[in-house]
């Protein structure tokens, strides 16, 4: 049931439709057809309908009113409070985001009404004198559905370790074991385990603990919308959905791999534990190897190879496709199936998933091809998002603009590579990591 507000809402939408044809048929220098006629009558209709509901809700809650002096004391019938909070609830909400970006638009209008939904989700500082000196909280179960398609549908975000904070944390700190080197004395940043005859003398040792800190940085994204777009809410919450999903997915997938660490996520190609496999002596520029591949697998850690993915840049593709290993005088295809081109190419190099993004560098740049399991980073959102709306922007374009911010931070779990217990002399036993990627070519 509408309540009275929206009511009045509801009847100044028609009235700005009605008026919008009428001012199209004037500027034409022509009467409204008969659908345009048809359609004025249903609004008129509609019209009266709701003024007779304000009327009768007016009546209703001046009757109640009236009874409530009458009676001189407070009601002692009991009352189930749990259903009356949950219909207050359901009165309180927007039935779908496109419906509550209609009114955040409103609300940002010169002279518009602010919504009292709206009101319960105000944002800090907000000032509803000036809806448009603030925003509105994006209404929580429908931020979250949103956010379940930025980072469920995602093939490199789905494997992010997240943790969402709560209340007014703005950060978190990580406790993590500080392990460079495996060797004797090493391991867990220097716990040792020793063989000892019994009663022989022991040895203490203790492991070094480090701290990940992570403080909340502000990703925003922009969205714009036509006027005949917020006139149907199904398409503009659509609209929002999938421009907002994709250009977020874009962002966090390009912090995660490419971030500084500066006012943004600190990223693996830029981290302290990445690995970087150099290219085979003699190797032509811009090309990909079975050499370098299977140098990157031996240095990724093999408790990371059940969870780790390849990243690469769709310029690598052919690479792949071509790509042998010698046996005597020729060689076999170690990305394609016997069936050749023909069939459908392995989506996968020693079992693993082989993912094109296109935050990896182009082929031949360092990066272009990257080996890494990404349940080993370590991420925190805020999980709800704030949006606000703008009609100023785009006036000229009849656009209105919607702003979505999202706080986000993250970064690998090791600070460096490691050093294994058995290093060898070369590349393909120097140190290993979660995070491997080929050097420039």
């Amino acid at each position: 049931m509408r309540n009275i507000t929206q009511l009045r809402d509801d009847k100044q939408a028609l009235l700005t439709e009605l008026g919008d044809m009428k001012a199209k048929c004037i500027a034409e220098n022509r009467d409204p057809s008969a659908d345009e006629r048809k359609l004025a009558n249903s609004h008129l209709a509609e019209i009266d309908e709701i003024d007779e509901l304000i009327e009768t809700e007016k009546r209703t809650q001046a009757a109640h009113d009236k009874a409530k002096q009458s009676d001189g004391e407070a009601d002692k019938t009991p009352v189930d409070t749990r259903k009356e909070v949950k219909a207050q609830e359901k009165r309180d909400s927007f039935l779908s985001l496109g419906e509550q970006l209609q009114a955040v638009m409103r609300a940002g209008a010169p002279g518009g009404s602010v919504d009292q939904r709206l009101s319960n989700r105000a944002a800090t500082g907000l000032s509803e004198a000036v809806p448009s000196d603030g925003g509105f909280l994006v209404q929580s179960d429908m931020a979250a559905g949103i956010l379940k398609t930025v980072w469920n549908e995602n093939p490199i975000l789905s494997r992010v370790s997240k943790v969402t904070l709560s209340g007014n944390k703005t950060g978190m700190k990580f406790n993590g074991l500080d392990e460079t080197d495996r060797s004797d004395g090493s391991r867990a940043g220097g716990i040792r385990g020793y063989w000892k005859d019994e009663a022989a003398q022991k040895t203490a040792s203790k492991p070094k603990f480090r701290q990940i800190e992570l403080s909340l940085n502000k990703l925003i994204g922009l969205c714009y919308a036509t006027d005949e777009l917020l006139d149907d809410a199904a398409a503009l919450e659509a609209t929002i959905r999938e421009g907002f999903a994709a250009e977020f997915n874009f962002k966090l997938v390009d912090a995660i791999i490419n971030g500084t660490g500066a006012g943004q996520p600190l990223g693996i190609i830029n981290s302290g534990c990445m690995v970087s496999v150099a290219a085979e002596a003699g190797q032509s520029a811009n090309t990909l190897l079975f050499e370098n591949v299977n140098n990157m697998w031996s240095r990724l850690i093999a408790s990371s190879r059940t969870n780790a993915v390849w990243c690469i840049n769709q310029d690598v593709e052919p690479q792949l496709h071509t790509m042998s290993v010698a046996v005597g005088t020729g060689g076999v295809p170690v990305y394609m199936p016997a069936g050749g081109a023909s069939a459908t190419p392995y989506s996968t190099l020693f079992g693993r998933p082989v993912i094109p993004i296109e935050q990896c560098p182009i082929l031949g740049d360092t990066g272009d091809i990257i080996l890494g399991d990404f349940s080993q980073y370590k991420a925190i959102d805020k999980g709800g998002m704030q949006s606000d709306a703008s009609i100023h922007v785009r006036f000229i374009y009849d656009e209105s603009v919607f702003r979505f911010v999202y706080r986000f931070d993250g970064q690998p779990v090791l600070a460096s590579s490691i050093t294994p217990y058995t290093a060898g002399a070369t590349t393909a036993t120097a140190d290993l990591s979660h995070f491997i990627k080929m050097a420039a070519r």
